[in-house]
């Protein structure tokens, strides 16, 4: 369904074909992160963050990162909406001559968090694209329609423009119907769009492709198990390249315990709050998204506080280490037994990277299945891919830092250049497959 948009480079030596920077945009409800890449050598010109979109106390702080980098600038006051936060920035980078009139820019990459089962692939965004991602809110409520803004802000800025969409969902997309479907009956499944679509993708595909790198093979060749442990985490099963099960469902909710949210739990639970407690919808769904997980067991989403905690000897925050690791367990071994062989392990993301404790305890005790962590390689820090693994362990585990962004820009510029080389009138497959 996605066509070629008018202002996708289509003759070889044009400037947007020339162009190597790639602008990717990650805009939240009330946030927009950006980062200015250079696809030549994959570096980062420029990152920023603008926070707190519509109050009094906006702030955006931008880092130039070329040319031995700077200071971090501060902008603080009220930002109204997403359209000025976008300006903000745009005039940040252009203080740096950077700015988004440059002919060096090739492309706006936007990471948009539901594309359902039609986008399963990164997308050139036209209108009739933005009309299906509208469609999809209802299953991404808090997030897709931020996503929407953010893309209609950039295209004001620089309609001529290739935007290119990267749906957090599309990894996910290749799991078998029997991963993917819920045991409940399919007319009412199909009609409300009730299946298993899970997230974190671009870090899914991103880490277990570095992983395969890193043992020296190619991803087709690897079956990897990705733990993403940030405050939102995700582990997936991934077989020769292709996701096959993955633990968040319909919504980021279901699976490993987290910061903030509940993972799996009995659905029974919510009738039973509601019978017994009186709770309303509105006042459940804050309980198991914002009140659960690590806060909810002890106060705390923050693993470095739980793990200080910890070693005060404050029980309650050891309870809840225990919970978040036995969960982490059930998923390696339920994932193990999905690929039947397992190659590695990979932990990522802002607990997976830099929490040795977390790392440690979850690969404890099972030897059985060829995991093994060697202590002094997991203390170690780095900020490189890495095996924590001793030589003789059959799997291997390994510590890869996740790049969403560079995995946006790379996506989105890989789909400019075949767009370019298609031309207009075999490229709408190149442009983005849409599955119905």
């Amino acid at each position: 369904m996605a066509t070629t948009p008018t202002n996708t480079p289509t003759k070889k030596g044009s400037a947007a074909v020339q162009a190597r920077r790639v602008l990717v945009l990650n805009s939240g409800s009330s946030s927009v992160k950006y980062q200015l890449l250079d696809m030549n050598d994959r570096s980062r010109l420029a990152v920023g963050l603008v926070e707190r979109i519509g109050e009094d106390t906006s702030r955006l702080v931008h880092t130039l990162l070329t040319g031995g980098g700077a200071e971090p600038r501060e902008r603080t006051g009220r930002i109204a909406d997403h359209a000025a936060a976008l300006k903000a920035a745009a005039e940040e980078l252009a203080a740096d001559g950077l700015g988004l009139d440059s002919p060096q820019l090739a492309a706006i990459g936007h990471r948009v968090v539901h594309g359902g089962l039609r986008f399963t692939e990164p997308t050139v965004i036209t209108d009739e694209v933005l009309t299906e991602i509208e469609q999809l809110v209802p299953l991404a409520p808090l997030h897709n329609p931020a996503n929407i803004t953010g893309i209609r802000t950039a295209q004001a800025l620089r309609p001529d423009l290739p935007q290119v969409a990267v749906f957090d969902t599309a990894f996910h997309t290749t799991m078998p119907e029997y991963a993917a479907r819920y045991a409940i009956d399919v007319e009412t499944a199909d009609a409300y769009r009730i299946r298993r679509y899970g997230f974190h993708g671009t870090s899914h595909a991103y880490v277990s492709r570095k992983t395969a790198e890193l043992l020296g093979r190619t991803p087709e060749e690897v079956n990897v198990i990705v733990l993403h442990l940030g405050n939102g985490a995700s582990a997936s099963a991934v077989a020769g390249g292709r996701c096959v099960e993955t633990s968040m469902g319909l919504t980021p909710l279901e699976g490993l315990v987290m910061g903030t949210r509940s993972g799996d739990i009995d659905p029974a639970v919510t009738f039973h709050l509601k019978r017994v407690a009186g709770m309303s919808a509105e006042e459940i769904d804050d309980l198991l998204n914002k009140r659960s997980g690590l806060v909810g067991l002890c106060g705390d989403n923050d693993m470095r506080e739980i793990r200080r905690r910890i070693d005060e000897g404050d029980e309650r925050a050891a309870r809840a280490f225990d919970i978040y690791v036995h969960r982490l367990k059930k998923y390696i071994g339920a994932y193990s037994a999905v690929l039947g062989r397992v190659d590695a392990v990979a932990f990522t993301a802002g607990v997976g990277e830099n929490s040795a404790p977390v790392r440690e305890a979850a690969i404890a005790g099972l030897e059985e299945f060829g995991l093994a962590v060697d202590a002094g390689l997991n203390a170690a820090r780095s900020g490189r891919p890495r095996l924590i693994s001793p030589d003789y362990a059959r799997v291997a585990v390994a510590v890869v830092p996740t790049d969403e962004e560079l995995e946006i820009a790379e996506q989105t510029f890989a789909l400019i250049g075949q767009a370019e080389q298609a031309g207009p009138a075999g490229s709408a497959g190149q442009l983005g497959q849409v599955d119905n």
